[in-house]
């Protein structure tokens, strides 16, 4: 696995990634490999907000409980 740090670039109506030329260099990424992209965005997430949008069917406690038990009483 290697890990690049690039940015994100307008070409036309898309955006792209652009991977250094040292990791074709090395070996270790080629023309037509297929590639997998983790984007990770500036922004800071709400989690609040974001978790105050889903209903659980149980409560925290009950969730709680139900990890300990399983995580502790094999």
């Amino acid at each position: 696995m290697i890990e690049v740090r690039t940015r994100l670039r307008r070409w036309g109506n898309s955006f792209g990634i652009v991977v250094p030329i040292k990791v074709i260099e090395s070996g270790e990424a080629q023309e037509g490999d297929e590639v997998q992209a983790l984007i990770i965005g500036r922004k800071k997430t709400n989690l609040k907000k974001l978790f105050g949008k889903h209903k659980f069917s149980k409560s925290t406690e009950q969730l709680m409980h139900e990890m300990n038990e399983e995580l502790y009483n094999d």
